[in-house]
């Protein structure tokens, strides 16, 4: 009869269920004194709470490894990442210094170059200009005559010389 008014007074639910609370307690409570096997049932044992801690000793130890292996993948990746920089700057290093020997290299090969088309320059001149002064200068063209008058009492005859030197 009481649910009658559980619905009209104010707070009336709240004394329902408190009221249907302590009737099921006062009839666990007489089944737990007459039977004794109710009473496993409803507590639990040291084994099923031993149970339940290593299973959430489990729980934690397997978050916590998860945990730690993210961790260290991490600090993995940063170092391979951290490896491959350095490799990067290594070989960039090594690339620049054999570009630079390389250029040099080059530039000396064409100073080199340029100072032997310089010499061949300048000793074509110096043989161009000794070959002149050791030639000879062609002598002018001489007149020589034969005689005042020849025995077979015709006119004078005159002949040329000129010396050429070849080479």
């Amino acid at each position: 009869m009481l649910w009658r008014f559980a619905g009209t007074c104010p707070g009336g639910r709240r004394l329902a269920s408190l009221l249907l609370a302590c009737v099921l307690a006062g009839a666990l409570g007489a089944c737990g004194s007459s039977g004794g096997s109710a009473s496993h049932a409803a507590e639990p044992t040291g084994e099923v709470v031993e149970r339940s801690e290593e299973a959430e000793l489990k729980k934690a130890e397997s978050a916590e490894l998860a945990h730690n292996r993210e961790l260290l993948s991490a600090v993995e990746g940063k170092n391979r990442e951290e490896s491959a920089e350095e490799n990067a700057k290594r070989k960039e290093a090594a690339a620049a210094a054999k570009a630079k020997k390389h250029l040099e290299n080059a530039e000396k090969q064409a100073k080199a170059r340029e100072q032997a088309a310089e010499a061949a320059i300048k000793k074509r001149e110096a043989e161009t200009t000794s070959s002149a002064k050791q030639r000879p200068r062609e002598p002018k063209r001489k007149k020589s005559v034969t005689g005042t008058g020849t025995p077979s009492g015709g006119a004078e005859t005159t002949t040329t010389t000129s010396t050429l030197t070849h080479g």
